[in-house]
């Protein structure tokens, strides 16, 4: 079977994805940005101390 010029041996359309690709790493900051404007930094520093606090005392009664 010979090979298409625009195809790679399993028969995929290599300009089509390449296509899909930037199309896709376009998209992908618009999701970044919008997860990140809702993400409050200070509430998730003080969930991550309440945390540690709670595994310190968890780990020191187990010993």
């Amino acid at each position: 079977m010979a090979k298409q010029p625009n195809q790679s041996q399993a028969g995929t359309n290599i300009q089509e994805v390449r296509q899909q690709n930037a199309q896709s790493a376009g998209r992908q900051g618009q999701f970044g940005t919008e997860f990140a404007s809702e993400t409050n930094a200070q509430e998730v520093r003080q969930q991550n101390q309440q945390a540690e606090a709670r595994k310190g005392r968890n780990s020191g009664q187990q010993r």
